[in-house]
């Protein structure tokens, strides 16, 4: 089935999550509806002819028989009103559109939810969620991660920033680099023609992998008190 992706962000609306109307087509209409002196109506305007389904409503509309697939992307970027628009979504597999009813899905879609824990989400969604837990992957996976997306960068390069990156982490910091973190700072260390990580290096790259003053702070003093230290990869 179709693979649909929506994500989420703070004031996402429902024009965005679940449909629109095609407001073009709509004064087309009624333009060639005066030009030809007949009439429409309200009803005619808000026909499925003139709706445009956005992902929620797309994956409720797919007719099957292989379902669709629905990312839901980082809803705790969402509000409140957001995740309670969900609700009818994920209970009952259908989305209502005022002027023309409810669509049930054909085929349940599979719905994927992903979150930062940036905020905790309601328990009425989780409810309707089952749950799991994605740790932080181990040092070799991510080097093959980052080796996929940077791959000029020399092997070395990536073993020992993964694992500084990877010590970095147990730092108490505001915010842990993550995955993304790692692949920009080896693509930002290629580009200056680095191939070996040393401390000099690292120190004068962090702000690729710290998004904090205070976490950039707390990574430089724990450099120089030697508790976070770049490790030879040769």
């Amino acid at each position: 089935g179709p693979f649909v992706r929506l994500q989420c962000y703070e004031g996402i609306s429902v024009s965005e999550a679940l449909y629109e109307w095609n407001y073009a087509q709509q004064l087309l209409a009624i333009r060639i509806a005066e030009a030809s002196s007949t009439s429409v109506t309200a009803a005619d305007l808000c026909s499925e002819a003139f709706l445009l389904d956005r992902p929620l409503l797309k994956a409720v509309r797919h007719p099957g028989p292989i379902p669709a697939v629905l990312l839901i992307d980082e809803i705790d970027r969402a509000d409140d009103e957001f995740e309670a628009l969900l609700l009818e979504f994920l209970g009952e597999q259908s989305v209502t559109v005022p002027e023309l009813g409810t669509f049930h899905a054909v085929v349940d879609p599979v719905v994927i939810l992903t979150s930062n824990r940036s905020r905790e989400l309601h328990d009425a969604l989780k409810r309707r969620c089952l749950y799991h837990w994605i740790e932080f992957p181990a040092v070799e996976r991510v080097a093959d991660i980052v080796r996929r997306n940077v791959p000029e960068a020399a092997a070395p390069l990536v073993s020992a920033a993964t694992a500084f990156v990877g010590r970095a982490r147990h730092l108490d910091l505001d915010k842990p680099p993550g995955i993304s973190e790692v692949i920009d700072w080896v693509g930002a260390l290629y580009a200056l023609g680095i191939t070996q990580l040393d401390a000099a290096s690292a120190q004068a790259t962090l702000s690729a992998v710290t998004k904090t003053p205070d976490d950039h702070r707390r990574t430089i003093e724990a450099m120089s008190s030697q508790e976070l230290t770049v490790e030879d990869s040769t």
